[in-house]
């Protein structure tokens, strides 16, 4: 069996918000991994969290994942699984090098590497309409994550640089997957092969965790990270994937960052400060302009 992704046009915008749902659901989630990785272990907590999402999946449409794959090959899901793997367990790693300002402001450049890649591997052509667009949310982004600049580029900056090309690949690659496997099977894996990385990273980094301190608010934290993050986040992508560029769904994903900063004020009781609010409402207004575009090259 072989999928076909839809074109996308006028009966894909909906596609939009799928992405914008997934922003929502990254920018609550964001605040709610600080307050588990406040007590608990980055790495433990990341395999409980895969392994956990994965059964979900397999007990919910195990036999749908299962003959998804009997209809495709490995390498139909592979490549885009292991960027999105990749691009969660180095955006761990990037948070514990540098600060949390400057991994989202360099996180979010895979809106600059999304059409790059896509140009280098699949020649896909970038109209010169977007590039004002895209400008104007590199603005917003700088003025809500990186204002005060980067005052260096170590390790840290390498690995969140790191994990928005790998971003970048979830989506290029993703997209072109979606036409041979269908979106639960394409998350199934993707959980999949964040798993195996996460318990690769556990048992070579380690890291204890003493569950009998554990609260039921750390273990509500893992489950959203789970439902939400991991199966909700990955299958909403992956839907949209089939009707819009990945150009478009990386622009639109700079929206999680504003999601973030709101959650943050609410949860965390974080203040933005004007600078912050601008850029926002500036990537906001970017976003919204990207959707109105029209692109005969958007199939």
């Amino acid at each position: 069996m072989r999928t076909t992704a839809p074109a996308a046009g006028t009966r894909g915008r909906w596609a939009y918000g799928l992405i914008l749902a997934q922003s929502v659901i990254y920018g609550m989630g964001d605040p709610i991994s600080k307050l588990v990785y406040r007590v608990a272990p980055v790495y433990p907590v990341m395999v409980i969290r895969y392994f956990f999402a994965l059964a979900v999946l397999f007990v919910l449409f195990g036999r749908r994942i299962t003959a998804g794959l009997r209809a495709c090959r490995v390498t139909d899901w592979l490549l885009p699984s292991l960027c999105m793997g990749g691009a969660f367990i180095v955006g761990n790693m990037a948070v514990e090098r540098t600060a949390a300002t400057n991994c989202a402001f360099l996180r979010s450049l895979s809106s600059v590497l999304t059409p790059l890649l896509a140009l280098a591997v699949f020649r896909k052509r970038y109209s010169w309409r977007h590039v004002p667009i895209l400008a104007l949310v590199l603005a917003g982004l700088y003025l809500l994550c990186g204002r005060g600049g980067l005052s260096r580029f170590g390790p840290g900056e390498a690995l969140a640089m790191t994990q928005a090309l790998l971003l970048a690949g979830s989506l290029v690659f993703g997209r072109r997957s979606l036409s041979k496997v269908d979106p639960i099977t394409l998350t199934a894996m993707m959980t999949a092969c964040s798993a195996v990385m996460a318990l690769a990273c556990q048992l070579t980094v380690g890291g204890a965790w003493q569950f009998a301190y554990t609260g039921w608010q750390v273990w509500a934290g893992i489950a959203y990270q789970a439902l939400g993050c991991t199966i909700a986040g990955y299958f909403l992508q992956n839907t949209a994937l089939r009707y819009i560029p990945s150009r478009r769904a990386a622009l639109l994903q700079c929206t999680a960052p504003v999601m973030t900063a709101l959650f943050s004020r609410v949860i965390l009781g974080e203040k933005l400060a004007a600078a912050g609010v601008a850029g926002g409402i500036v990537i906001l207004l970017g976003v919204a302009a990207e959707i109105m575009i029209k692109d005969e090259n958007d199939g």
